[in-house]
């Protein structure tokens, strides 16, 4: 085989962490020579290979083993042989609910390079050590992200853009070397004197944002990461120039390199199936839809109301979403300190709910029902990511509703190639308050670019400090949004929205009684959302 064709194999391998030795890359030689693979069908044919090597395989070490490799090969060729006819996609056995809980936590390899698996239990209460590996999981998803930008990372051809490329620095090389300009990734955060300072994996340094002009867009929040220009001054302070958020990677990219990692423990998927997929899902799921609702106020006498004449709506144009999705809050004011009469209200109000869906059984029997808890709902803690709504209160739910779901905030959907995260917390607010030296001067629409945009770009929906929004140590990952998600839910009691930034499809239903019965509905087969 020409060498050409062995660097292409070995290129495949490499891009999912494993090394081939001797053996199984003649054994790999032999099965493009039997097949006749052409030159230009090497790479599509390995990565087959190495896609399902990775499946039956995934813990293994880099090298790349004969046995397992010769397994994939028999069942690749059983596959081939069985000669069955393609059948209609059935929606149910593609669709998941992954609860944050139940997520496998990823740790960033820097030996490695890449993701690993964590073995270690995770715990609630968490520990120092996983607290610091959450913040440095961050650092690193973002930084290594960065590295792959065009603006960051060298072209192999010699060019005059070359001496224009923008290199990242770490604190510790700041050291000695006043009046020169630096550029650092680090967090935002402030010191025990209360000064804004710039941390990352090796050290901090002080901010001086005074000759600053503006920021890039986006919004800044203590927690969150940035991109820092400054003159490092004698007196061990940066002098800031310019100020941005990281580069936002889109879900195409992080997948060509990622894609055997199953972030979601729920099976991974390569990038040709799931182009397979979303071709189908246009031509054979092109009526399905997924409704969000949020702030259903269960003790509004409206709200029940409004499901009523929305049920009404679904079953009189015979229109029956394949899943009903309902955040809370459920309740419109905090009954965690209210007497024992709230809290049976509280439950009485779930009873109603499961009465009135019982009474559509079409609904009952064909949509997915999925709760998701608010900050004011009764869970076993307002730590993120919150547990589900207690179970004792939702019995009747249960034991009516065939396909009834009660879930974690956040908690993602995962629909053939398709992730959905949904998350209810009042967003847009909390970011505000905690913005840190520049406050952006922007309304409205601009608002909630910048809302989005910080979101996306920080890879995590709660780009804050521990000490602003708690967060579970050992399930901060569950928190990230890498590889970027298809859409993200953020649903808020800001002002309803929606609007796509790098590929990400982002959307808030707005309050459910509030804006007059309003929802949104999010069709898969066009990755978009459309007002209810």
């Amino acid at each position: 085989m020409a060498d050409a064709r062995q660097l292409t194999v070995i290129k495949v391998f490499r891009k999912y962490s494993h090394s081939l030795g001797p053996d199984t890359l003649q054994f790999l030689e032999e099965i493009l020579e039997r097949h006749d693979i052409a030159d230009n069908d090497v790479e599509f044919s390995v990565e087959t290979i190495a896609r399902e090597y990775n499946k039956q395989d995934a813990d293994a070490t880099m090298k790349v083993s004969l046995d397992v490799l010769r397994r994939v090969y028999d069942a690749l060729q059983d596959q081939g042989n069985a000669g069955e006819t393609e059948e209609l996609l059935d929606p149910d056995s593609h669709l998941y609910f992954v609860d944050a809980l139940e997520m496998p936590l990823w740790h960033w390899s820097q030996e490695r390079g890449t993701f690993e698996k964590s073995s270690s239990p995770l715990t609630i209460a968490g520990s120092a050590d996983s607290r610091i590996a959450a913040v440095r999981n961050r650092l690193h998803i973002i930084k290594q992200s960065i590295l792959r930008n065009e603006h960051f990372s060298p072209s192999t051809l010699p060019s005059r853009d070359r001496e224009h490329l923008v290199t990242l620095k770490s604190t510790k090389q700041l050291l000695g070397r006043a009046n020169e300009r630096f550029l650092l990734l680090g967090m935002l955060a402030h010191n025990k004197e209360g000064k804004l300072c710039v941390e990352d994996a090796d050290g901090r340094v002080e901010l001086d944002l005074s000759k600053m002009d503006e920021p890039g867009e986006g919004l800044y929040t203590e927690g969150c990461f940035a991109l820092v220009e400054g003159e490092y001054t004698e007196d061990g302070i940066l002098e800031v120039v310019a100020m941005g958020q990281p580069p936002c990677e889109d879900r195409e990219t992080a997948r060509s390199i990622y894609g055997h990692i199953d972030f979601l423990g729920q099976g991974s998927t390569s990038l040709l199936e799931d182009s397979q997929f979303a071709s189908r899902v246009r031509e054979e799921l092109s009526d399905l839809y997924f409704f969000f609702l949020s702030d259903v106020w269960l003790d509004n006498p409206k709200t029940l109301v409004g499901l009523q004449k929305m049920f009404d709506h679904c079953i009189e144009n015979s229109f029956i979403p394949k899943v009903i999705v309902m955040c809370g809050n459920f309740t419109s004011k905090s009954i965690m300190q209210s007497g024992g009469r709230d809290i049976q209200r509280y439950q009485e109000n779930f009873d109603s709910l499961a009465e009135l869906i019982a009474s559509y059984p079409q609904i009952t029997r064909e949509t997915h029902f999925v709760f998701i808890p608010g900050p004011l709902d009764i869970t076993g803690s307002s730590t993120l990511p919150r547990r589900p709504i207690l179970s004792t209160f939702t019995t009747n739910l249960r034991n009516k509703i065939p396909k009834v779901h009660f879930t974690s905030n956040p908690c993602r959907i995962k629909f053939f190639g398709q992730e959905i995260v949904i998350f209810r917390e009042d967003t847009m607010a909390r970011m505000l308050r905690n913005t840190v030296g520049v406050k952006p001067n922007v309304t409205g629409e601009d608002l909630r670019r910048y809302l989005v945009q910080s979101i996306l770009d920080q890879s995590h929906l709660t780009p804050l400090t521990s000490h602003i929004q708690p967060v579970l140590p050992d399930f901060d990952h569950a928190l990230r949004l890498y590889p970027l998600p298809t859409a993200v839910i953020l649903a808020d009691k800001y002002e309803k929205y929606k609007l796509t930034y790098s590929g990400c499809h982002v959307f808030n239903p707005g309050n459910f009684v509030g804006n007059s019965f309003s929802f949104s509905t999010y069709c898969p087969a066009e990755r978009s959302s459309e007002e209810g």
